[in-house]
C-alpha cells in the first residue's frame, strides 16, 4: 500500500483532491486539438527589471518568470493548486509535514537535471532574508525542507498549514539549480536556467523580451506556441492601437479608460472578470500625521466609496472598506461600508491637533494611471473637512526606488493573493514582506496567526472577520475599491483565460488559431 509521511493511499487522495491537487489541469477541457506554431505578442505596460524569478515584484516580471520557470504547484483558475513540477502531494493528520513527489525526468533549460535537492536548496534561498524573496512570508510556516529521495521533498512546518500546496505557488516560488541558488543567484539577473515551458532567447528589459518553446518541458504537449513575444509599451493609448491594428495580440492588462475601445473594435475581444486587485492609501502608522489614529480615520471619514468605482474605474470594481479582502476570497467577511461623514472627520482632525486642517503631499507612481486617479479624487474629496493634498505623480521606478515602503502617504497598487493569510502576510502584519503601514498590531498579528494554524473552519472564519473589523477600525491604509481586471486579445487567440489572480497568466495553454498573422 502506498504510503507517505505516515498516511496511507486513501488519505493521499482524499487530501490531495481536498487540497486541489487532483484538480483537471488548466485548459483541459477545450473542445479542440490547440494548433502548434505560431508567435504571440503580447504587450505590459511595465519594464521587466527584475528578471531573478525569486525576486519579482510587478505583473510584467510574474509573466516572464512564470513563462520560464516552473514552481511545486501552479494556480488554478478556483484559486485551487495544481500540480507542476510536483504531481502529487500528501500530509500527515496534524498539518505539520508535508511531502511533494517530483514529477520523472524533469530537466533545466541548461540539460541539467532537476531533483529534489534543487526544490530544497531553491526554498533555502526564498527562505534566506538576504535573498529579500517576496515568498519569504507568504509560503507559509515552513521550519526546514529535505529531500527524502530524488523525485520527494518534504516540508516541515512549525505549526500547522492547511494552504501550503496554494502558498507554494507564490509567484516568486519558482525552482532554479542548486548550484545557483547557494552561490550564483546574481547570474539570475540577466540569464534565465529554470524548467518553464519556454527558453529565454533575448532580454531587453524596457523594450522586448523573447522566449522560445522549451522542448524538454514536462508536458510534451505544451506549449503549443513557438515563441512569445512581450513587449514594453509605456503609452496605454499606444499599447490598445497596437492591438487594434493588430501589431501585438494579446494585452496582458487594460484600464477601465481604453475598455471601450475595444469592445466596439473588429477582431478583438476584450476581457473581464472581478478581482480582489486594489489601490490603497498607504498612511504610515510610524510617521506623523498618519501616527495618529484620529487623522487616519478622519481621512477614511472623507470617502466616497461607491462614487469612486464610477470615477476611478469607470464601474468595472465594487466599493471597498479598508481590509484587502474582497467577496472574491474565501474568508470574506461583510460589514456596513463606510459611507462620508464631513462633521465627524473634522472634529477628529481638530481632536488630533490639526483645527485648521491638515495638509499633506500624497505621491502616485505613473503606473498604472488609476493610482493618479485615485489619488485626485482622495484630494478633492478630502478638502470639505480641512485636508490640502498636494497630488505629486512620478516615474514607477522612481517611486520604486524612492518612495516604496518608505514614504508616508501615497498610492499603492496590489494584486489578489490566493489567501486571506498570504494578502495580510504580505502587507499587514509587523513581519510582512511588504509592510508599507508599520502599522504593527499586535492583537492584528495574533488573529492572522491563530488563524493560519486553525483547521476548524468556522473559528477560523470568526478570526479572519475578527481581523478585518480590526482594520475597517483601525484603518492603517484605505482601500475603497476593488478593481475587475481587464484585458483584450485578438479573436484569434485561443485558450487564454483572465485569471482572478492579477499575476498569473498561462500562456503555455495559449495556442493561435487561423488567421493568426505570420511572425518570423
Amino acid at each position: 500500500m502506498f504510503k507517505t509521511s505516515g498516511i496511507d493511499r486513501r488519505s493521499f487522495i482524499a487530501g490531495a483532491s481536498a487540497m486541489g491537487a487532483l484538480t483537471l489541469p488548466f485548459g483541459r477541457a477545450l473542445a479542440a486539438t490547440p494548433k502548434r506554431g505560431g508567435t504571440l505578442r503580447v504587450s505590459v505596460d511595465q519594464a521587466v527589471t527584475k528578471l531573478n524569478p525569486l525576486q519579482t515584484r510587478v505583473n510584467p516580471e510574474y509573466l516572464v518568470a512564470e513563462l520560464l520557470y516552473s514552481g511545486l504547484t501552479r494556480l488554478g483558475l478556483n484559486m485551487a493548486a495544481e500540480p507542476d513540477l510536483a504531481h502529487a502531494w500528501s500530509y500527515t493528520p496534524d498539518l505539520t509535514e508535508w511531502s511533494f513527489m517530483l514529477r520523472d525526468g524533469l530537466v533545466f533549460h541548461d540539460g541539467s537535471p532537476c531533483t529534489a535537492d534543487d526544490v530544497v536548496a531553491s526554498f533555502e534561498a526564498i527562505l534566506d532574508p538576504k535573498t529579500a524573496s517576496p515568498a519569504l512570508q507568504n509560503v507559509g510556516p515552513i521550519a526546514q525542507v529535505t529531500a527524502k529521495d530524488k523525485t520527494t521533498v518534504v516540508f516541515k512546518l512549525s505549526a500547522p498549514f492547511a494552504d501550503l500546496p496554494v502558498t507554494l505557488a507564490y509567484t516568486n516560488a519558482k525552482i532554479v539549480p542548486k548550484a545557483i541558488a547557494k552561490s550564483g543567484l546574481a547570474r539570475l539577473d540577466r540569464e534565465a536556467i529554470g524548467t518553464g515551458p519556454f527558453k529565454l532567447v533575448s532580454f531587453e528589459p524596457e523594450r522586448l523580451i523573447v522566449v522560445a518553446r522549451n522542448d524538454a518541458f514536462y508536458d510534451k504537449a505544451r506549449p503549443y506556441l513557438d515563441k512569445v513575444e512581450v513587449v514594453v509599451y509605456p503609452d496605454t493609448t499606444a499599447e490598445g492601437s497596437a492591438l487594434i491594428s493588430g501589431d501585438t495580440d494579446l494585452m496582458a492588462s487594460a484600464q477601465p479608460t481604453e475598455f471601450g475601445r475595444f469592445k466596439n473594435a473588429d477582431g478583438v475581444r476584450a476581457l473581464r472578470v472581478p478581482s480582489g486587485q486594489f489601490c490603497n492609501i498607504i498612511l504610515g502608522c510610524n510617521q506623523k500625521p498618519f501616527d495618529d489614529i484620529r487623522v487616519r480615520k478622519a481621512l477614511a471619514l472623507t470617502i466616497d466609496r461607491s462614487t469612486l468605482v464610477d470615477f476611478v474605474v469607470e464601474g468595472f470594481g465594487t466599493p471597498g472598506n479598508d481590509s484587502p479582502l474582497s467577496s472574491a476570497y474565501r474568508f470574506y467577511a461583510d460589514q456596513p461600508l463606510s459611507k462620508p461623514d464631513i462633521a465627524q472627520a473634522k472634529k477628529l482632525l481638530a481632536e488630533a491637533g490639526y483645527p485648521s486642517g491638515l495638509q499633506a503631499t500624497l505621491i502616485a507612481s505613473d503606473k498604472p494611471s488609476v493610482r493618479t486617479q485615485l489619488a485626485v479624487a482622495v484630494r478633492e474629496m478630502a478638502k470639505p473637512a480641512g485636508f490640502t493634498i498636494d497630488v505629486q505623480t512620478m516615474p514607477h521606478s522612481t517611486y520604486l526606488d524612492q518612495v516604496w515602503k518608505k514614504g508616508p502617504f501615497y498610492v499603492g497598487f496590489y494584486n489578489m493573493q490566493p489567501t486571506a493569510d498570504a494578502i495580510f502576510s504580505l502587507l499587514y502584519t509587523s513581519n510582512a514582506a511588504w509592510n508599507e503601514t508599520h502599522w504593527n498590531n499586535a492583537a492584528f498579528d495574533k488573529l492572522v496567526a491563530e488563524a493560519r494554524t486553525t483547521i476548524d473552519e468556522t473559528k477560523r472564519r470568526q478570526l479572519y472577520a475578527d481581523a478585518q473589523k480590526l482594520m475597517h477600525d483601525e484603518v492603517p491604509s484605505i482601500i475603497p475599491v476593488f478593481f475587475d481586471l481587464l484585458a483584450a486579445q485578438r479573436d484569434y487567440v485561443q485558450g487564454y483565460r483572465l485569471h482572478p489572480r492579477g499575476a498569473v497568466f498561462r500562456l503555455d495553454y495559449v495556442s493561435l488559431s487561423e488567421g493568426a498573422p505570420s511572425r518570423g
